[in-house]
């Protein structure tokens, strides 16, 4: 799994780091982004829906920075 490390970066840096990586998975991998911008929760989400992406859910990091898993599926 790719983590893509998104602390510090305001809204829409994640979502904008999100698509890079995606572009570069295979079907069927996974990436996760882990953000501490309140705003990735909704974002993240969005973003596989209009990307017609599989939103996989959301847990913390080692240092409790809210994490969001996607995979890729097309």
């Amino acid at each position: 799994m790719i983590e893509v490390d998104c602390r510090g970066k305001p809204c829409p840096l994640p979502v904008i780091a999100l698509a890079a990586a995606v572009s570069d998975l295979a079907v069927g991998d996974v990436v996760s982004v882990v953000a501490d911008d309140p705003a990735a929760a909704v974002d993240v989400q969005a973003w596989c829906r209009m990307k017609a992406q599989e939103y996989v859910g959301a847990d913390t990091a080692e240092d409790g920075t809210p994490r969001y898993v996607v995979r890729r599926v097309s």
